[in-house]
């Protein structure tokens, strides 16, 4: 990971913590925020669940309550759970975490953006509500803290480890297993540092806040080992997007090319790290893994099954993590921009079968698809020549974009904006 960042934010305590544990160099999500958070707590695609894009504020979005999430079965085996931060998967009674599986939370409902409303132009609070800080327990209504204006998106991810590390001396002292789940609020824009993090690097608001949380992340790690539950304890760090490419909040893809929204590299990889002391081996790794596979990984260390009446896209990926496997139990994945299959990817080949350079631009469907090879060209700018040396990868890449198409057939997805009570259709009454 390196002592310095893109920007000229040093990490200490992230390089230290990926040097304890594995780290993925081809870990992998959907194109954005909301589809990304839906598959990492149901281990379903974003499309499945009806979570198809980010950003459609004032419509129902979120989980229908038929889905099941990481946190109601880590509950089902007796862990604690608790969620500090963006939830982003539902914003109205029965949606909030609180509903879904988490004994306690505190956070924002949607999205670090909407702290901008105010200080718009014309806004006008009866056309779009401000976003509030949120706060619930099970078996309570979630109440208002207070508004998430700018100021409180500054200081909100202080306040979320403050409420984390508290979390994890609770715990610890009662012996209770738990599960944290952390969704910090930075680097998203506005990336505005905290007031004690401003101007620390000298390079920029982005980089200041990539300080902020190396420092929160290393306020949660010792946290856990002052609490002497270190080698039990099972820490991931991972991100839900790629790199933003809105100015002056513009992140780097680094090597690779494209931004959050679309189907490039840059925007579907991202860090993942995982320490588990004496059972994950430190290194580090370039086999592929999806962020749909840690909710069934988590859940067989959990003790916990997946269910059984739906399509769950992720796989278990714990004996790759503790060595007993050379590999992933994953080559490839097809990718979505809002709900539509557009490529997919396998071992090192991208297919595309539709060209959409983010979320908001129109599709342009290809009557010859696009390959390119992802090792040799990083940066996705000179495709193969399909009908030449690379002709062999095409029937498995097609089959996998037919497995998924016939996927989606057979077990229609939840609609955008769908109501609950739900029930999916191959499991109503009369079928």
């Amino acid at each position: 990971m390196g002592a310095v960042r893109s920007g000229g934010a040093p990490t200490p305590r992230l390089d230290a913590f990926a040097a304890q544990g594995m780290r993925l160099q081809n870990f992998n999500v959907e194109v954005s925020c909301a589809p990304s958070r839906a598959a990492l707590m149901t281990g379903r695609f974003g499309v499945r669940t009806g979570n198809n894009r980010s950003g459609e504020t004032g419509k129902r979005h979120g989980l229908v309550r038929w889905e099941v999430t990481t946190a109601q079965l880590m509950s089902q085996q007796g862990y604690a759970t608790a969620l500090y931060g963006k939830w982003d998967l539902g914003d109205e009674p029965g949606r909030y975490p609180n509903d879904r599986g988490f004994d306690e939370w505190y956070g924002i409902p949607r999205s670090s953006n909407e702290a901008m409303n105010r200080q718009s132009p014309g806004y006008d609070p009866a056309v779009t509500q401000l976003e509030q800080i949120l706060e619930g327990r099970k078996g309570e209504p979630t109440r208002i803290v207070k508004e998430f204006d700018l100021e409180a998106r500054r200081e909100i991810d202080t306040e979320l480890t403050r409420r984390t590390v508290g979390f994890i001396k609770r715990q610890a002292a009662a012996k209770r297993p738990f599960y944290a789940y952390v969704p910090l609020t930075q680097v998203h824009y506005p990336t505005l540092p905290g007031r004690a993090f401003d101007g620390r690097t000298g390079n920029g608001s982005f980089a200041d806040a990539v300080a902020e949380t190396d420092h929160h992340v290393g306020e949660i790690l010792d946290a856990i080992d002052q609490a002497g539950v270190v080698r039990n304890t099972i820490v991931v760090f991972c991100s839900d997007n790629g790199a933003e490419s809105r100015r002056p909040w513009q992140g780097s893809s680094g090597v690779w090319s494209g931004y959050y929204r679309s189907a490039r590299e840059g925007s579907l990889r991202t860090p993942f790290l995982i320490r588990w002391p004496g059972r994950i081996a430190p290194g580090v790794n370039n086999e592929i893994v999806h962020i749909i596979d840690v909710a069934p990984t988590l859940a067989r260390i959990a003790g916990a099954a997946m269910p059984t009446d739906r399509p769950i896209d992720g796989v278990d990926q714990l004996d790759f993590f503790l060595g007993k496997q050379p590999g992933s139990n994953r080559e490839g994945f097809p990718i979505f921009q809002v709900g539509e299959p557009t490529a997919v990817k396998w071992r090192n080949w991208k297919y595309y079968f539709v060209l959409r350079e983010n979320s908001d631009t129109p599709p342009v469907r290809l009557d010859k698809p696009i390959l390119y090879n992802v090792q040799w060209d990083p940066k996705e700018e000179t495709p193969r020549n399909v009908e030449m040396e690379d002709a062999w990868v095409l029937p498995k890449l097609r089959s996998l974009r037919d497995e998924v198409m016939a996927s989606l057939a057979a077990y229609p997805p939840v609609a955008p904006g769908a109501p609950d009570p739900y029930t999916p259709p191959w499991l109503q009454i009369g079928r």
